[in-house]
């Protein structure tokens, strides 16, 4: 605006100035003899044509301006435009999303009504997230009326003669041969896993089978193998013993058990025992590099809920170590087993601010926090650091892709 007032100024004082020039030509007429009319005709024809030449250069000049400014709304009016598009189909993507979670939630509830079947609780990557939809009821111990050893089967009916091999070993407190023998059936894991929790019932001490049986959890040979298939398989082991276990002191089953058969102060100080052994351990754990699915750490917290000994520890150096877990699907069942549902806010923004928002929006949902943290914010900005990824790593997932998969494991939550 002040360069086009400075130009119509500029066109003002040359008409003044052609206007001077005309007087002073015309005394230098009056005191002179000879005649410069015809001088000056020329050049007030020259000047004039400077001055029609440079008010439609001004002109043409504005015109340009106008067009420009004109292209430049229109072109953010469409990029306003694409901007409120892109967001309507991303929620769009999430409602859809949300419909099929539902409707997956709702097909598996009635698929798995009758029976419990259940996935090997390694938690490496997603390969295993639909599986982790699994009824309450799951380790539901049927107490036995008879002589004959029985346990639910497939129809969930009791009363059948039930293999007795895993029994045995219970009765016997043998814990080697109970790691020996998953360990050869690893291919029936998913079987074991549902007899499991019947056999330790008929273990004379239940929690000192299970405590014996953690000893080759760290020892000095396994230290630095962990990506050893044995190691893991006897890590799985000792996890799944400490979850059947804690399914024994549900209130359906607790009045069940006889004296001898619950946890007492000496079984707890041998608890402590092990888990003052362990957390050393744990202090040089990298939070990141687990990605929040650490076997190690969900082992310890494991062994503080079932043997109810986490007074023995500082409730924030317990949370410390939540973050290497929360990709795991007993997350949850275990924060509020070891009494730390009042942490969870906390938790939920180390999670945010660390680039995990699906797991975020998991523990949101299941301590009813999504009115402090929005899911759809927090989908908003997981797709956005995802396509930041997808740009520098050709070849990648798409982020639809990876919240269609990812978020699965989240919908009993």
């Amino acid at each position: 605006m002040a360069d086009t007032e400075s130009v119509v100024t500029l066109i003002d004082s040359t008409t003044s100035k052609i206007q001077q020039l005309h007087q002073a030509f015309i005394e230098l007429e009056s005191h002179s003899a000879i005649s410069l009319n015809l001088k000056w005709k020329e050049l007030e024809e020259h000047f004039h044509g400077l001055e029609k030449s440079l008010k439609k250069r001004f002109i043409e000049l504005e015109n340009q301006e106008k067009e420009y400014a004109t292209q430049f709304k229109n072109t953010q009016e469409m990029l306003e435009k694409r901007k409120a598009a892109v967001v309507t189909k991303e929620l769009a993507s999430l409602d859809k999303l949300q419909e099929k979670r539902d409707s997956a939630l709702a097909a598996l509830f009635d698929q798995y009504k009758t029976c419990s079947p259940e996935v090997i609780a390694d938690g490496e990557g997603v390969r295993n997230v639909m599986a982790d939809v699994i009824p309450e009821d799951k380790f539901r111990v049927v107490p036995s009326n008879s002589d004959l050893d029985v346990c639910p089967t497939a129809n969930g009916n009791a009363g059948i003669e039930h293999p007795s091999e895993l029994v045995k070993l219970c009765a016997e407190m043998d814990a080697e041969g109970l790691h020996k023998f998953v360990s050869d059936n690893r291919k029936n894991v998913n079987s074991i896993r549902e007899e499991v929790p019947f056999a330790l019932k008929r273990a004379p001490n239940p929690f000192i089978l299970v405590l014996d049986s953690l000893k080759g959890f760290y020892t000095t040979e396994n230290l630095g193998s962990k990506k050893d298939g044995n190691l893991l398989g006897q890590r799985r082991t000792c996890l799944m013993l400490m979850e059947s276990l804690e399914q024994l002191l549900a209130d359906d089953a607790r009045d069940s058990l006889l004296d001898q058969q619950i946890v007492t102060l000496d079984v707890k100080e041998k608890a402590k025992v092990i888990a003052k052994e362990w957390k050393p351990k744990l202090d040089h754990l990298d939070i990141e590099a687990s990605c929040g699915n650490s076997l190690e750490a969900h082992a310890f917290l494991q062994l503080l809920a079932t043997f109810d000994i986490i007074s023995e520890f500082e409730q924030d150096e317990i949370c410390k170590l939540m973050p290497a877990v929360t990709r795991r699907r007993q997350t949850v069942d275990l924060c509020r087993s070891l009494g730390l549902s009042h942490k969870m806010p906390g938790l939920i923004e180390v999670l945010q601010n660390s680039g995990r928002q699906l797991e975020a929006v998991n523990l949101a949902y299941a301590f009813e926090l999504t009115e402090r943290f929005a899911p759809v914010p927090l989908l908003k900005e997981y797709l956005k650091e995802a396509r930041k990824v997808s740009q520098v790593k050709s070849g990648s997932m798409s982020p639809g892709t990876q919240v269609l998969i990812l978020s699965t494991r989240y919908v009993l939550f």
